[in-house]
């Protein structure tokens, strides 16, 4: 390399040293807890060092994690065989596809899924779909509170509706409803996936 371009060089780099100071000089004026090699910040530490010049990273503790067994939404423990109340749950065309036992507070559907019965739920109860719908008989109907306003919204997108058609997410089991029968219609419809097409059973 010539001479005068290696001492071009040199004093490129050397003019490139006193920027880097010069920065260093102004950041240190108006940040008093800028960390340098000799008073580092207790929340930093130096992390790669390149001559004279070091940088920082933040220094955060270790953070451990653990897990947990995953555990079910609604989860229906089934009661001793003859303790429990009787639910019946049928077809449209009246064929009786299980009778099963459940405890007080347990929603139809929630029962429907603890023993395999073909009752969807997309919207997991959150009363946002009408694929839970099911018919009751007018007894049992009859027993149950008035639905809300956002049931009814849900009830009235349902396939096949009829006056005594509840969402089974939100008719909880009580001692006076032993022995009821749901009714699965032939169909639902969910309007975030089918649109206005039902699905059959």
């Amino acid at each position: 390399m010539p001479y005068h371009a290696l001492r071009s060089f040199v004093m490129s780099s050397a003019e490139c040293r006193r920027s880097v100071r010069t920065v260093a000089s102004i950041c240190s004026a108006h940040f008093h807890s800028w960390p340098s090699p000799s008073n580092p910040s207790p929340l930093l530490r130096p992390t790669n060092r390149l001559g004279s010049l070091a940088t920082w990273e933040r220094a955060t503790p270790r953070r451990s994690f653990h897990s947990s067994p995953p555990t079910r939404h609604n989860e229906v423990k089934r009661p001793e065989p003859g303790s429990g109340i009787t639910v019946h749950f049928k077809d449209a065309k009246g064929t009786l596809l299980k009778t099963v036992e459940a405890n007080e507070g347990d929603s139809i559907l929630d029962i429907a899924h603890e023993y395999d019965i073909d009752l969807e739920g997309a919207c997991e109860g959150s009363v946002a779909c009408s694929t839970c719908h099911v018919i009751l008989p007018p007894e049992y109907y009859d027993l149950l509170p008035e639905p809300e306003d956002d049931e009814n919204d849900m009830l009235d997108m349902a396939f096949g509706l009829t006056d005594t058609s509840r969402l089974g997410c939100q008719v909880k089991l009580t001692k006076d409803l032993d022995g009821i029968t749901a009714t699965l219609p032939s169909a639902t419809r969910n309007m975030f996936v089918d649109g206005t097409k039902p699905t059959k059973h």
